[in-house]
């Protein structure tokens, strides 16, 4: 079976824990004394309080929101999925990006009371920004709206008309309860005007191309391999995740940042030789010639080779409550490399509800905007919308090794 990552961003009381709880549960997906220890902690409105199954840190359950991003794993016959419970409020935006940034297909759930808000502009361009191709627009909550399916058309076409200009590929929209389970596993029998698929049945079906397949052979090195054995005495290989594409025996590389170009000799893994080997295998890179390789460095095919720059330009999500402004110095880690970099340009802040560009002399904690980094020494990338593997970056502080931003290469 295959493997979908997805994440459910909307705003506060969205009721986005309820429903994943809904989808473990009405899956079969949980344990009895899970159920027992939830049934304990209360109800809500005479239903088990579902939200508990993934709002696991205290000050959650006491306040009934989610602060932090929670990972849940299930399958069913047909697909194995993990998802990525994002926080609501726009306090958390930076622990929504981390959630994001490894999801094939995102759900915006909507309030069917309150209608598209501020955070489902905000969440949606964030979803564009990282290039999370599908989208489920689940409108929740259609039972306190009496199953109106003049009110779903209604949000259908407000957000349609917001969307229209985000790049998103395939948006689908889905109306929910996800307190009572109408639409989420089972059929509603309130809404028999929609004759459209259940949430589950949805993600079961939805067919994602991954970027791991699709995209040119990238294979950043992470570890050099020198056993220094009487067995393996001149055994030199390069280990590492291949994040896109395939390699095989006897194809011509270049190692970047250097230029130096050789041929693979041979590819290893945990289980023996392979002839090819493709994303996202962690295998061992063995060369014909001996060249100096490091960690950081990128093994790619010879005529497929991707950007090498010192000078860059990106779209970052701030996430440090210290403000970034032109000057400030980082450690930009990107693949297995790190490096030294500076901040030299603040180009604008995007807006996110207006997608408005707007001067900006800083980005403050959770804005989104675009810079302009001069890094130490040249690094290899593809950009973010061609390959999200090598495109990406994450800034650190040297001082606090806090991780304060989150880039998507131009």
């Amino acid at each position: 079976m295959d493997l979908l990552r997805f994440i459910t961003a909307g705003s506060v009381d969205d009721g986005k824990s309820t429903l994943i709880g809904r989808l473990l549960y009405d899956s079969k997906s949980v344990f009895q004394d899970q159920l027992d220890a939830i049934e304990k902690a209360g109800q809500v409105n005479g239903e088990i309080n579902l939200a508990l199954l993934t709002d696991g840190l205290k000050a959650e359950r006491e306040q009934g929101i989610t602060i932090d991003i929670a990972y849940k794993y299930f399958s069913t016959p047909k697909r194995k999925f993990i998802i990525a419970d994002a926080p609501g409020h726009v306090q958390y935006t930076r622990n929504m990006v981390t959630g994001a940034s490894n999801s094939d297909l995102a759900i915006i759930l909507i309030d069917a009371r309150k209608g598209v808000i501020e955070q489902t502009f905000r969440h949606s361009y964030i979803v564009s920004l990282l290039r999370i191709p599908y989208v489920v627009v689940c409108i929740n909550k259609m039972d306190l709206v009496d199953f109106s399916e003049s009110r779903f058309e209604e949000i259908k076409n407000q957000y349609t008309e917001f969307a229209k200009d985000l790049g998103l590929e395939s948006i689908e929209f889905i109306p929910i309860s996800a307190l009572r389970g109408d639409n989420v596993v089972d059929s509603s029998k309130d809404m028999n005007w929609w004759k459209g698929n259940t949430l589950l049945g949805y993600l079961e079906e939805v067919e994602i191309l991954s970027d791991e397949k699709k995209h040119q052979p990238r294979f950043p090195v992470q570890y050099v391999i020198r056993p220094q054995t009487n067995e393996y005495h001149d055994y030199r290989g390069y280990a590492g995740q291949i994040r896109s594409g395939s390699f095989k025996k006897g194809d011509e590389v270049t190692v970047l940042p250097s230029g130096l170009k050789s041929k693979i000799k041979s590819i290893d893994t945990f289980t023996g030789s392979v002839d090819e080997a493709y994303a996202p295998m962690s295998v061992t890179i063995l060369l014909e010639d001996d060249i100096d390789v490091s960690r950081g460095d990128m093994i790619v095919p010879s005529k497929q080779e991707p950007s090498i720059s010192q000078e860059l330009e990106a779209d970052i999500c701030w996430m440090d409550a210290k403000s970034l402004i032109p000057g400030n110095k980082y450690l930009l880690r990107q693949t297995t490399g790190s490096v030294k970099s500076a901040v030299k340009e603040i180009s604008f802040r995007i807006e996110t509800q207006t997608h408005e560009k707007k001067p900006a002399d800083g980005l403050s904690l959770n804005e989104i905007g675009r810079i302009k980094i001069k890094t130490a020494k040249p690094i290899a990338y593809d950009p973010y919308a061609h390959n999200r593997g090598t495109g990406s970056f994450v800034l650190v502080d040297e001082g606090t090794n806090n991780t304060v931003g989150a880039g998507m290469l131009i």
